[in-house]
């Protein structure tokens, strides 16, 4: 079971960086500090506005 929280973490990031790309941001950038924050980085994403 301990495995499935990473996995879910690493998709989680996958997913922000691609986010990140389609606002004119950095993926690589945004893929590691998901994952370090994972959740709040995908909220941070979705109120910030597009570059």
């Amino acid at each position: 079971m301990e495995g499935s929280y990473f996995v879910g973490w690493g998709t989680l990031a996958l997913i922000n960086a691609g986010i990140a790309q389609g606002k004119n941001r950095s993926g690589l950038n945004w893929f590691l500090l998901s994952l370090l924050l994972g959740p709040f980085a995908t909220f941070c994403l979705v109120i910030a506005d597009k570059r």
